[in-house]
């Protein structure tokens, strides 16, 4: 197919338009169906990763997460597949590149995307009779939004508990107190309309919803007449409508779905704010006020007013000679800039949001008004030129740029569409900016246009928030002690047939979870769908200097990196390289000082950043190679640009820059500290995981809980002069020895660019004289840990892991399988569904020649390691079906299959090469997975994965204190 075809338009549906976006390389095709009036937005392109994705319009006017607990349920058995779980099932059956479920604030959307024709017309038939005629079963509500059951669920005696997964989801994602602060502040922006309530649901309202109010909802929202559709792809528009029709839509007629679609009732004044968030019992809480202002801005679906406000929000706060930014980063009134620094433009309206945190509550006045004299001054002074210039380039770069490295590309193309879809905007326009580009590249000619803009959006707006959210350590234990009491009551007043009904409805679901259901109705790919091998981009060596180039189609953008193999590093520089790394592009460069650098980066660049990478042998995981790299990306006319820049940090970062230091330092402090609720799951993992190989414990020192309790540490030590001082000198050091060592160099670009580039690297980097000598070792480790890290959260994550082998290993295969085929067959049911937690599973990691088991927004603690042992003994003790296996087998392939953007592929193909991943190694390990036997399962079980041999770790919080040392567990304090 080409871009260019035409087909005939399907009778059922009606051609609105079609617009050709030459910049993104798609024809972007609106339809409407005749009978329903649903809108489909096509991307037509010769991309073969197609792309489904259907929203609904969703308005709640409460907290209780009706969309959200619906969103989870709709997808729990359907009229043509009434199967407990076809979501779960079809992720086992097929190729998918994606799939998943989102709950915005406004819209509730199931996308999918997949490289196999078969097996997008499956998912199809799935999802469009999950979400248009889903069963919604009442077991499947209690199961997934909420229920109450006593702790031992035939224990009568035992005290009343709330269960359910999205009731533990959202418990585990309000802990965090950066959720708390945009639902807190966005609940004051917004008093009137849908965005005052969290559509994910608040825990103490979830147990609010009733089962009624579920159907309710679904029957008013999930109507065609209230669905956008979008689809992506080199699939013709015509075949999508024919399946849409036959699938669901010639089944309804025309509804008016009546939305609470309106404008927020603005504000005459600014108003103040303060509330508390929990943190634990006990914790020091000094430093650890969020103060931040929130406006409420224009529509979001205007064009114009969106990329007005995306302009004046990257003049105050794109990078660190920004204004704001500088400001925030610089002031002693708090620690960093609050992490809801920015533009939020999803909703009907936008916000924009700036901020302190790590203050104190008593510094919310000096917040405001150094706020509001930065605002002041630019709006009295204005801005240069060539620095909105600059933000202009990142504004198109951002627009050209073929991303989809972790989110497939057509669905970030989509997601971007659907905002002014939802809101009766333009998506068109909001996809090709280049015709607004040209207009504000000539206003910004005019210096009163930003002051104007400063003016009318944020100092003359009165509807305006200052949020000061404090931390309480009392709040928690008052909020379990509320709920613990008034379960109690609860208990205390029901009849004895009252509680004879919870026992037989926990044990009605426990059997209903237990069930297998007919899967054969089912439709699934199989293993003779999976291609024996996958094209790899072709790697081209440049010819007297060490370069390696790939020849991509990036839509006129070129990538390039600088790779040097790691020096030899102590333990304490071990222990700087995160710090190292995000300081080299953050520091000042030669005469240039940090602010200036970070203007010329804007300038000439889409970004540089730098990191190390480190990898085991293929053959032996104890054996640890590691790299620098220094990598960034250019508008193809500033390609000459990029590789000077990257010569000159390399050559001339600046590590006097103290103060800066110091900043960067607090900054990433407070990053990190915010990642635990987040990625408990993969911190637990790399906790248990840390004694088994050099690279398990070199991440978990470097980006693991040993990391950010390092992190705390080092931040509190430098308001000595001499201890910051001493950081900058060993951090000079570091870079000095980086410096010397060999240079080899990647390049990404379409083929044209590609000749030039070797030219102007030849030209600008000079040969260097390198010491052979200087090598990075790190010593073998292969033993087991047993620890708990406490922290606050109100759910937990477990993780148990075993040392097994590296991937070039013959049993890394099976190994691999059996991840999936645990997950598939045992840990979902018992600790999702059964456990209540959010998530769980288990996954071979090869690089570092670990298998580990994990929880995710967990209510358990030792049930589920406890369940973790049961799954292996499942596993071995069991008779298991080749369809099993089959389902294991795809998800490992389809890991391996997953695609990425052009400089993704290109990136991925080099880096494995870097470490030994050779195409033949690669194609091996392929070939084993498909050969993977039930017998090599429970071989590989029986010899790598005996449960006296599992390290152990969880994160949690203090309550459980007691529990976890009578466990054996040493207490970690973070």
């Amino acid at each position: 197919m080409t871009l260019a075809t035409e087909h005939a338009v399907h009778p059922a549906f009606e051609k609105v338009r079609s617009h050709r976006i030459e910049t993104l390389n798609i024809n972007v095709e609106e339809y409407r169906h005749k009978k329903t009036g649903a809108t489909h937005l096509h991307l037509a392109s010769e991309n073969d990763e197609n792309v489904f994705f259907v929203a609904l319009r969703t308005f709640p006017m409460d907290s209780t997460g009706v969309a959200h607990i619906l969103e989870h349920t709709a997808l729990c058995g359907s009229e043509r597949y009434p199967v407990r779980d076809p979501f779960f099932m079809m992720i086992r059956r097929s190729l998918n590149t994606f799939m998943n479920a989102f709950t915005s604030s406004d819209w509730t959307a199931y996308p999918f995307a997949t490289k196999n024709r078969k097996d997008f017309d499956n998912l199809l038939s799935v999802y469009m009779d999950s979400v248009f005629f889903s069963k919604l079963d009442e077991m499947d509500f209690a199961q997934e939004g909420h229920r109450v059951e006593f702790e031992s669920p035939s224990d009568p005696s035992s005290p009343l508990v709330y269960k359910g997964v999205v009731y533990n989801e959202m418990k585990g994602a309000m802990s965090a107190p950066t959720s708390q602060l945009w639902q807190i502040l966005s609940s004051h922006l917004f008093q009137t309309t849908t965005y005052h309530y969290n559509s994910g649901g608040e825990p103490d309202h979830i147990t609010d919803l009733k089962y009624d109010d579920l159907l309710s909802f679904y029957r008013h929202h999930y109507h065609p007449s209230n669905a956008i559709f979008a689809t992506f792809g080199n699939i013709p528009a015509h075949e999508h409508h024919e399946r849409f029709e036959t699938l669901a839509l010639s089944r309804f007629e025309h509804q008016e779905v009546k939305l609470p679609v309106r404008d927020e009732k603005r504000f005459f004044s600014p108003i103040r704010v303060d509330q508390a968030y929990a943190v634990s019992e006990g914790e020091d809480t000094e430093g650890k006020t969020h103060v931040v202002m929130g406006w409420l801005l224009g529509h979001s679906f205007d064009l114009q007013e969106n990329l007005e406000a995306h302009l004046l929000a990257n003049v105050l706060l794109e990078n660190s000679a920004s204004p704001l930014l500088r400001a925030l980063e610089t002031t002693d009134i708090g620690h960093a800039p609050s992490p809801m620094c920015g533009l939020e433009d999803s909703n009907r309206e936008m916000t924009f949001v700036c901020g302190i945190e790590g203050t104190e509550p008593q510094r919310a006045s000096d917040v405001e008004a150094l706020i509001e004299g930065v605002l002041k001054k630019v709006a009295d002074e204005g801005v240069l030129e060539e620095r909105l210039e600059a933000i202009l380039h990142q504004l198109e770069l951002h627009q050209r740029e073929i991303a989809g490295d972790q989110f497939p590309y057509g669905l970030q193309l989509i997601m971007s569409a659907i905002s002014p879809m939802v809101h009766g905007g333009d998506p068109v326009d909001l996809l090709d900016l280049e015709p607004v580009l040209v207009s504000l590249r000539e206003k910004i000619k005019d210096k009163d246009f930003v002051p104007g803009l400063v003016r009318r959006m944020l100092l003359d707006n009165p509807h305006r928030v200052t949020l000061t959210l404090r931390p309480d350590d009392q709040m928690e234990i008052n909020q379990q002690k509320f709920v613990a009491d008034a379960l109690a009551r609860r208990k205390e007043a029901l009849s004895e047939d009252e509680r004879q009904l919870i026992i037989d409805r926990a044990a009605a679901l426990e059997a209903r979870q237990q069930r297998r259901d007919d899967d054969s109705i089912l439709p699934k790919v199989d293993l003779g769908d999976v291609p024996l091998q996958l094209p790899e981009p072709e790697a081209i060596e440049a010819t007297g200097f060490p370069a390696t180039l790939y020849a991509q189609g990036t839509n006129g953008l070129v990538y390039e990196q600088v790779v040097l193999p790691l020096p030899s590093l102590s333990e304490e520089e071990q222990l700087l390289l995160p710090l190292y790394t995000t300081c080299l592009t953050e520091v000042g460069c030669g005469d240039l000082d940090y602010l200036q650098m970070q203007d010329r980066m804007s300038a000439e660049s889409g970004g540089v950043s730098a990191f190390s990478v480190a990898k085991g042998r293929v053959d032996d995981v104890q054996q640890l190679t590691g790299y620098l790299v220094l990598s960034g990306k250019a508008l193809a006319r500033n390609q000459h640009k990029l590789t000077d820049l990257l010569r000159d940090i390399l050559n001339g970062a600046r590590f006097d820059e103290t103060t800066r230091i110091r900043e960067t330092v607090a900054q990433i402090r407070a990053r990190r500290e915010q990642a635990v609720t987040g990625s408990g799951h993969a911190l637990a993992m790399g906790a248990a995981s840390q004694g088994l190989s050099p690279g398990a414990q070199l991440a978990f020192r470097l980006g693991g809980m040993a990391a950010i309790k390092g992190i705390k540490a080092l931040d509190d030590s430098l308001d000595d002069a001499e201890a910051l001082k001493a950081l900058c000198d060993h951090l000079a050091g570091i870079h000095a020895r980086v410096q010397k060592q060999a240079r080899q160099f990647l390049v990404v670009a379409e083929q044209e660019h590609l000749d030039a580039m070797v030219a102007g690297l030849t030209s600008s980097w000079p040969a260097v004289t390198t010491d052979s000598n200087d090598h990075w070792e790190v010593p073998g480790i292969n033993e087991t840990v047993k620890e708990a890290w406490l922290t606050s959260t109100q759910v937990n994550f477990c993780a148990k892991a075993f040392s097994t082998v590296a991937i070039d290993h013959p049993d890394a295969a099976a190994l691999s399988v059996l991840g999936g085929f645990l997950r598939n067959g045992y840990l979902h049911r018992a600790i999702r569904e059964q456990g209540g937690a959010y998530g769980g599973g288990a996954a071979q990691d090869s690089v570092n020649g670990v298998f580990r088991f994990f929880s995710y927004r967990d209510p358990r603690l030792l049930d589920t390691l406890d369940d973790f042992d049961a799954a292996l003994s499942w596993l071995i003790d069991t008779d298991h079906d080749a369809q099993s296996l089959e389902e294991a087998v795809l998800g490992v392939i389809s890991q391996l299959d997953k695609p990425r953007s052009p400089a993704g592929e290109a990136k991925h193909a080099f880096h494995s090469r870097l470490f030994g991943r050779t195409r033949e190694q690669q194609q091996r390990f392929r070939e084993r997975v498909l050969a993977v036997t039930i017998a090599d399962l429970k071989r590989v079980t029986a010899e790598w994965l005996a449960p006296e041999r599992a390290s152990t770790a969880v994160i949690s919080s203090s309550q459980h204190r007691e529990t976890l040392e009578q466990a054996g567990l040493a207490i970690r304090e973070l």
